[in-house]
């Protein structure tokens, strides 16, 4: 007979994972029981949304391909007909990627687009839209069925499932063995965690948040400060790294995506069509620069270049001054930008809801390439090993079309690659 493990009989909790793996079968429960190998947790996290814990979005030494084509696609990773931006392939430490899809599943795959394993979540209705982190050898994501998980990187067992609300579609933050994630109630009202990443035991908690706070943190270890917007419009701050409330300001409409800090504040976009720079010291507006439409997209900010990329509902991508706010130039899509930008060297990555993926010179805003995907791009493009990566959610013909394609993940490589 089998020797059932804890690993294994905690796979049974809620999300199953599937990848040639035996296991046990169990009864499920309610909590998770610890993972503690007797190695203390790490500092920082291999890898998560955005690059790091202030979401800069930018990786300088990254390599483009200049030249792409679509080396493969994965279907059936986000079916939904929830538009919100979905969730961003991210690295592993070895070379694969993590993505997780709106389906309700979180896969790993290979550079070649094979799967190494496929995890889902206990309740699929719509899925996983915020983006893992990965520390201690374990992936680290939050789900519309309210839960937070820990899955093995190698396996994609899980280590446990922390149930925390009613909905997340925040990413989750890591760093000091603790991870950080704003989650949603359905009255409607929020709140931030903090979470122990070995035992999935709460830490911290706040629900002066409210209105579903999709918006995902960013924490700013020399300012001290922990940010994250809602639904109701305002941006919060706590005191990192002993969190504790310091202060809130309030926009004309909901903070969706994720908050960048650099030089001492915080850049978003709002609801009310305006992208923010604010002061992470008191919560002061420093500048306000408003585009023709809503922003959902979050801010790539270079601090090479003292610059803010960030898109719009009015399809435009904005290259602002960080200091003052001061349009250095825009670029227009063609379709609504909801996903985040990504600086990749010389280049901005960014995808629209015209169904094509760009790349656009960073000081003049001209573009480079455009690679036409089939639903809407609305993840974070991500650069590994000089190709690129992005997932699609299905459009609305595809959704109505049972013989058509749906939403995947796309690498894009060098033709002569």
């Amino acid at each position: 007979m089998p020797r059932c493990t804890r690993r294994a009989v905690l796979r049974t909790l809620g999300l199953a994972a599937t990848a040639g793996v035996a296991g046990c079968l169990a009864a499920p429960r309610s909590d998770p029981d610890p993972i503690d190998d007797g190695r203390p947790a790490s500092t920082a996290a291999a890898t998560q949304f955005r690059g790091g814990l202030q979401r800069l979005g930018v990786a300088p030494d990254a390599t483009v391909p200049m030249d792409p084509v679509v080396e493969w696609v994965r279907r059936d990773l986000n079916t939904g007909e929830h538009t919100a931006a979905k969730a961003s392939p991210v690295p592993t430490p070895d070379g694969d990627i993590v993505v997780p899809g709106d389906a309700g599943e979180l896969w790993r795959l290979t550079p070649e687009g094979d799967r190494v394993w496929t995890a889902a979540v206990a309740e699929a209705a719509r899925g996983i839209h915020g983006t893992p982190a990965i520390a201690n050898g374990t992936v680290y994501v939050g789900a519309y069925d309210g839960a937070l998980y820990a899955v093995d990187l190698a396996t994609g067992e899980q280590f446990w499932r922390r149930r925390l609300g009613d909905a997340i579609g925040s990413s989750p933050g890591y760093r000091d063995g603790v991870v950080y994630i704003a989650v949603e109630y359905d009255d409607p009202s929020g709140a931030m965690f903090g979470v122990d990443a070995v035992t999935g035991d709460v830490v911290w908690e706040d629900r002066r948040p409210t209105d579903h706070p999709h918006s995902t943190c960013a924490i700013d270890r020399d300012a001290g400060r922990l940010v994250v917007g809602a639904n109701d419009g305002v941006l919060y701050a706590w005191t990192y790294p002993e969190p504790a409330f310091e202060w809130s300001v309030e926009t004309g409409g909901a903070i969706k995506g994720p908050i960048a800090t650099f030089g001492g504040s915080a850049f978003f976009g709002s609801w009310d069509g305006s992208i923010y720079r604010v002061d992470l010291d008191d919560g002061t507006v420093e500048w306000a620069v408003d585009t023709e439409d809503m922003v959902m997209s979050g801010p790539a900010v270079d601090p090479e270049t003292g610059t803010v990329y960030v898109g719009s509902h009015d399809s435009r991508l904005y290259a602002l001054d960080a200091e003052t706010g001061t349009r250095r130039w825009t670029f227009d899509t063609g379709g609504r930008i909801t996903g985040c930008p990504t600086v990749a060297g010389d280049l901005l990555l960014v995808g629209s809801y015209d169904r094509s993926c760009y790349a656009v010179e960073t000081r003049t805003g001209e573009a480079v390439w455009a690679v036409d995907g089939v639903g809407h791009v609305t993840s974070s493009p991500a650069v590994v090993d000089g190709a690129v990566y992005f997932a699609d959610r299905a459009s609305a013909t595809h959704l109505s079309d049972e013989d058509g394609p749906t939403g995947g993940v796309y690498k894009v490589a060098a033709a002569d690659r």
